[in-house]
């Protein structure tokens, strides 16, 4: 499982949105938890595309890159570095070219070959 999510990290790193849905299973779950909270949660390739298109622009660039790395029972365990530099100015105050950095933790499931289920979480 670690070849396919690290396919899927680097396609999520180039922007390359088809590239990252090529190791998704149709029926994949995406969730994104902030502080125990859920934030997003998309079902079905379909959902997911909307979102990931629609958030490309947000970073100019960003790259997440494993630190550990362990499997149990089916399921992969990451802890995730993310770094970010944003291209557009947002609600809250961030401004376009101010970076980000943090570190989290992602979950991720594989059913016939692809990935069926990820979640994100960061504080």
């Amino acid at each position: 499982m670690r070849a396919l999510i690290e396919r899927y990290i680097d396609a999520y790193n180039r922007i390359d949105v088809d590239a990252m849905l090529a190791t998704m299973h149709s029926e994949v779950i995406f969730e994104n938890y902030t502080a125990g909270v859920l934030s997003v949660r998309t079902v079905g390739i379909h959902e997911l595309r909307y979102l990931a298109e629609n958030s490309k622009y947000l970073f100019s660039a960003r790259h997440q890159s494993i630190t550990t790395y362990s499997e149990a029972a089916g399921v992969a365990y990451a802890q995730i570095h993310f770094q970010g530099t944003f291209a557009v100015d947002l609600p809250n105050g961030v401004r376009a070219g101010q970076s980000i950095e943090l570190d989290g933790r992602s979950e991720y499931r594989e059913r016939e070959g692809r990935l069926i289920y990820i979640a994100d979480y960061s504080d």
